[in-house]
């Protein structure tokens, strides 16, 4: 058995948000198999802040180098993970969301032969290794015929990606540049159903545990009977703690690092929105008081702003203010910040990668 606040300090080492970091990007990512990535400069500063490292740039190269990808491999949502996963998980997690994709299509007038032209013009455009940022692959699938206007042309990268052909690599002018999946993943997993199940529960609980069935679940956008037959595959492979009658998930070592590292864990940090401290769980009430979770996502907008963490708890949110050598930071707390952490903010904020 363990208390709440253990539970949110064991996640934060088992997420090497404190503790011992991975030496690079590709570990960080791999470790915690997917993470969210609407906001792409929070997504490289979340992966970044995990390494030792500590830089975006380090983050980029792995990128560039093809180790990591960017794409919708669950729940319909953008996620970094590394190259050789998006396989293997699309194939396990697709279908679930390209079931609900016909209806989106038809509310946009899309047809199956307007998305399969559009597969078409992608793939003469990027056949060879080439590279195209996303207004110019809207440019060439519009000049070949398939209108791209209002949210068409997002729906329509996102279902090509969705179905195998597209994934973001490398950056290119501060975004990333889109590629065939095929060219680009070059070393592919290939995982049956049942593999993958198991691959994916042992994982999650590895790098996000202690966590609960119906946190993977909600995690991975699976149906729970789904992840249970995962779980049941690698249990002999995980540890167990008990919180408020509740059995939770975890690496076997996450206790052990937690003792070696409370303190660091006990520390401050300034996560930046989507973190998947937050975003990991389908219930994070251990680290987000209930009361406050809607001063994150105001007016449950999907939108997740950054936390300031102390003592493994949520106490606030946090923004940058003006630019360059005028740029500063803004906390909002909750109620009201501890004297120590409010003096300590700024520092925490400068030494974000």
């Amino acid at each position: 058995m363990t208390t709440a606040h253990d539970l949110a300090l064991l996640r934060l080492v088992a997420q090497r948000v404190a503790g011992p970091p991975p030496a690079t990007a590709t570990e960080a990512v791999r470790l915690l198999t997917c993470v969210q990535g609407q906001d792409l400069p929070g997504a490289l500063t979340s992966v970044a802040l995990r390494t030792a490292q500590r830089t975006r740039a380090g983050v980029e190269a792995a990128l560039d180098a093809g180790e990591v990808v960017r794409s919708w491999p669950m729940r319909g949502t953008l996620h970094l993970l590394p190259a050789e996963d998006l396989p293997w998980m699309l194939e396990l997690l697709g279908p679930r969301v390209l079931a609900g994709a016909a209806q989106r299509r038809a509310a946009l007038g899309l047809t199956e032969a307007d998305t399969e032209r559009a597969r078409e013009l992608v793939v003469a455009a990027l056949t060879g290794g080439r590279r195209c940022g996303r207004r110019e692959l809207l440019t060439a699938v519009a000049a070949g015929g398939v209108a791209v206007t209002g949210q068409r042309g997002y729906h329509l990268l996102w279902y090509l990606a969705q179905t195998g052909t597209l994934c973001m690599g490398p950056m290119a002018d501060g975004e990333q540049a889109f590629v065939l999946l095929g060219e680009w993943v070059t070393v592919p997993r290939r995982l049956d159903r049942d593999a993958g199940l198991a691959e994916l529960a042992l994982r999650y609980f590895r790098g996000h545990g202690p966590a609960t069935v119906a946190d993977l679940a909600r995690w991975a956008g699976l149906p729970v009977t789904q992840v249970r037959a995962g779980v049941a595959a690698v249990r002999d492979h995980l540890a167990a703690v008990e919180v408020d009658g509740r059995e939770h998930l975890l690496a076997p070592e996450t206790p052990d690092l937690l003792a070696e590292h409370r303190a660091e864990a006990a520390g401050l940090f300034l996560l930046p929105g989507f973190d998947e401290f937050v975003l990991g769980y389908a219930d994070r009430s251990c680290a987000v008081p209930p009361e406050f979770a809607d001063q994150i996502v105001p007016g449950g907008n999907g939108v997740f702003r950054p936390t300031v963490v102390h003592r493994g708890r949520v106490l606030g949110t946090w923004a940058w203010q003006g630019r360059g050598a005028k740029r500063s930071v803004t906390a909002t707390p909750f109620t009201t910040f501890p004297d120590a952490v409010a003096a300590a903010i700024p520092a925490a904020a400068a030494a974000l990668p």
